[in-house]
């Protein structure tokens, strides 16, 4: 099948290539505009949930409540001089009513809550004007700068939940460019030495190009149908740009080597579609139904990533089946056009070396990598979830330094309670006396109406726990276990109670994760491969590897450690759908290699039917080729690792580990003392599958017939 569609792009290049770059024109145009069209929520709640009820019922009932805008007020003097009062009132005065209202000060209010410990800084409260998240945040920008006017010789900063939202998603429109820029150049240095020459090493650098241009038209597209989280656009960028990198590498090698045996254009192209095109769509595929596991969750940030995801992966694969083997014809042996080095350097030997090495002592590998990811996955046992909140944005950004002073200079959590809505009756009794019940819980610091109206009473609880600590999840379940007033009934929502929800809800919906994801790896596994054992194997080195990548995750994220080398303050948490966005892109990416991996040995055991030698040549023939393809995704990754949001630093850090292992520890040690150990049962299937793969599998055209059947049951 595969040498039949190169032999059919050879022949309609052109016409591939015109429709290409009329789609190319298309998405430079109108994909761009993908930036005004997301959400700038981060998504990251859970609808359904108890806290989102909670939020509904109050907001339905009572009004927003939200604290849109929070305005830091510092001055020389404290809040009790005169002076600081009308400076501070004359500046809320003077903003347009139309766009903004103060919900609260201290002088409005007097809680104590607003005054700093020392009493020389304040906060006011507003909220903003609009039905719909697009109006406020459109009001926001418009008295954006005015905020900041105080007089008195006062200061002020900005923060709360829409002055962050703002500031993520300028900082997460900045990131890109900067990102891109950082790593094109690299990229191309890179593919020079990998290639020894121009022509072909600009090859994957143009699909890298068509990659971006289709995942900003891709998700386009997909906000006319649902919501798209803003942050999708830095990671299914960095996945698009490092997988369709690495398919250009895999299909520009396989021609090359292919056209230096002395084939024809057509023919080499036959043979690189045959090969490196079979793999290129069985990762694909497979890349793309790992990602499909999280339209499984209920939190639009991990729906939006899955969406983006599959088509930014849809994206890639089209663009290195039909665009690069077009160029490919196209070029012929100009495909080495402009060398910068004559001949071929080649590490193949010590690749082969290796392998052999590795192979003669298996137990001892084997052993001693298994022990070494799990050693590595250990810290992971200790995670402790937490919250997105302004603590993402880098030190110095005003609404960090808003969020941090009113946690520690302020009335702890006195601006993220918990909160227990309260419907179903006017009792003001029933009221007070439940107030008196979630005061009294172990914790709790204070119980304060914060809205009633008619059956409807919001009762704010601040507490002394970090929000983001397992002991202010506890307190969560605690206050849920307070019994309700007679005849209510009562939603408790809030941060912390998000993230508790969140848990629940991402807790219940992994092993559905865990069962499509492993199902249908296995099954297209099989179909690539013949084996039962193979596709077997490759999950549970998958799932050691990430389990030795959410370790080093906590270690670094969550502990600290090489902070200061990356350029981050520690948030002492891991926002809990991370990691799990994080184990469908790094369960896919690196499918991606052992597919590659698995394809050469397959080759050579159908030639030779020796499992050591097909397990030898298939590492000498893919590891430089593997290694390098790495680099370049960890190039690509590492320069979105630069990014100044903590958790997309941390996606891009932790997959930079995860692909560096697994093309180093896994596939150069673990995969060949494995399939040394495992010898002929690594090519076992029972005979039924046997028959049906012999039907149904996805082989490569005009394969020789094996020397020794890998489908024959062993004992």
């Amino acid at each position: 099948m595969f040498d039949r569609w190169g032999r059919w792009v050879h022949r309609r290049r052109r016409w591939v290539l015109a429709v290409a770059g009329a789609a190319l024109v298309f998405a430079g145009v109108w994909g761009t505009g993908v930036f005004g069209a997301l959400t700038s929520s981060g998504g990251f709640d859970t609808p359904g949930s108890e806290s989102a009820k909670a939020a509904q019922v109050a907001e339905q009932d009572l009004g927003r409540d939200e604290a849109d805008v929070v305005v830091l007020y510092r001055g020389r003097t404290t809040v009790d001089d005169p002076a600081y009062r009308t400076s501070v009132e004359q500046a809320l005065a003077a903003l347009p009513k139309d766009k903004v209202t103060v919900a609260g000060t201290y002088w409005t209010t007097n809680a104590p809550q607003f005054v700093s410990n020392d009493r020389k800084a304040t906060y006011a409260v507003l909220r903003l004007k609009g039905a719909d998240e697009g109006t406020r945040s459109d009001n926001y920008k418009a008295v954006q700068d005015e905020l900041t006017e105080v007089g008195g010789g006062l200061t002020a900063k900005v923060g709360g939940s829409v002055g962050t939202e703002t500031a993520i998603n300028e900082r997460v429109s900045s990131d890109i460019g900067r990102a891109e820029g950082m790593a094109m150049p690299i990229l191309l240095v890179l593919l020079v030495l990998i290639f020894g020459g121009l022509v072909s090493a600009s090859l994957p650098m143009l699909i890298g190009g068509i990659a971006i241009l289709g995942s900003f038209t891709a998700l386009h597209m997909l906000t006319y149908v649902t919501d798209v989280s803003i942050f999708a656009v830095n990671i299914t960028t960095f996945l698009g740009l490092g997988l369709a990198i690495d398919y250009g590498l895999f299909m520009v090698s396989r021609f090359r080597e292919e056209i230096g045996r002395g084939a024809s254009v057509e023919d080499a192209l036959a043979a690189t579609m045959a090969t490196a095109g079979r793999t290129v769509a069985v990762s694909g595929i497979t890349v793309a139904v790992s990602l499909s596991g999280l339209l499984l969750f209920d939190q639009n940030f991990l729906i939006s990533m899955g969406y983006g995801g599959i088509a930014t992966v849809f994206v890639c694969m089209v663009a290195a089946l039909t665009v690069l083997p077009a160029l490919l014809a196209v070029l012929g042996p100009k495909v080495n056009a402009l060398s910068v080095r004559r001949g071929r350097r080649t590490s193949r030997g010590w690749w082969g070396r290796l392998a052999h090495s590795v192979m003669r002592r298996p137990v001892i590998y084997v052993v001693a990598t298994v022990a070494l990811l799990l050693a590595l996955g250990g810290p992971f046992l200790r995670i402790n979830w937490g919250g997105v909140d302004a603590k993402v944005l880098p030190d110095g950004a005003d609404a960090r330094v808003v969020a941090e002073t009113l946690e520690t200079q302020f009335t702890r959590n006195a601006t993220s309670p918990i909160e227990a809505v309260v419907t179903g009756t006017s009792d003001r009794a029933a009221i007070q006396a439940y107030g008196d019940r979630l005061a009294a819980v172990p914790g709790v610091t204070g119980a304060t109406v914060t809205g009633a109206k008619g059956a409807t009473t919001r009762i704010a609880l601040t507490y002394k726990a970090d929000p983001n600590s397992g002991a202010a999840r506890d307190l969560v379940h605690k206050v849920r276990d307070v019994q309700a007033p007679p005849d209510a009934h009562v939603y408790v929502g809030g941060m912390t109670a998000d993230v508790v929800d969140q848990l629940d809800s991402i807790g219940a919906t992994l092993p559905w994760l865990a069962l499509l994801v492993g199902g249908a790896t296995f099954l297209l596994l099989f179909l690539a491969f013949g084996s039962v054992v193979l596709p077997l194997k490759a999950i549970v080195m998958n799932m050691l590897s990430l389990s030795a990548t959410f370790g080093a995750v906590v270690l670094i994220f969550q502990d600290g450690h090489l902070s200061g080398l990356l350029d981050f303050t520690a948030t002492g948490s891991i926002a809990p759908a991370m990691p799990i966005l994080m184990l469908a892109m790094l369960f896919g990416i690196s499918m991606d290699y052992e597919v590659f991996l698995l394809s050469r040995v397959r080759e050579q055991y159908d030639l030779t039917g020796s499992n050591t030698e097909a397990v030898a040549a298939g590492v000498q023939r893919t590891g430089s080729i593997i290694t390098s393809a790495a680099l370049l995704f960890i190039v690509v990754i590492g320069a979105f690792a630069t990014s100044g949001i903590t958790f997309i630093k941390m996606t891009g850090v932790g997959m930079a580990i995860a692909i560096l292992m697994d093309a180093t520890v896994v596939r150069a040690l673990l995969v060949p003392a494995a399939m040394r150990l495992m010898g002929r049962a690594n090519w076992w299937a029972p005979g039924p599958l046997a028959r049906f793969y012999g039907k149904y599998g996805i082989r490569e055209g005009d394969s020789p017939a094996p020397a020794r059947s890998r489908l024959e049951p062993v004992g």
